[in-house]
């Protein structure tokens, strides 16, 4: 199982704003209904514009079981955020979660 699956931290602590061209309605795979608009060219996802900061999409509790309702269908930053990273840290650091980044096998 992968520390994303018990983490959750990142899609409670980042803002997820991206191109209207991600979106369903534009020919994109992520759900418009799960976000909002940000300007005429970015959306976001609900929840992640507000604090306290949690994704629409996240489902569970954070640091112990989590999941994401939109996971195949989830935007550019949510892809390139990766497990042990220097932001998946910050993230965990932010809900006071271990860092990863040195635990991660080579």
């Amino acid at each position: 199982m992968s520390a994303c699956q018990t983490c959750g931290a990142c899609c409670a602590a980042y803002r997820v704003q991206f191109s209207v061209y991600e979106l369903d309605d534009a020919g994109g795979t992520v759900p418009a209904s799960m976000t909002e608009p940000v300007n005429g060219a970015t959306c976001r996802m609900r929840g992640t514009g507000e604090v306290p900061i949690r994704c629409v999409a996240l489902t569970g509790m954070v640091g112990v079981s989590v999941g994401c309702t939109v996971y195949s269908q989830r935007p550019a930053p949510c892809r390139e955020l990766t497990e042990g990273s220097y932001a998946c840290d910050k993230a965990r650091a932010r809900h006071g979660l271990a860092a990863l980044g040195d635990d991660l096998p080579l």
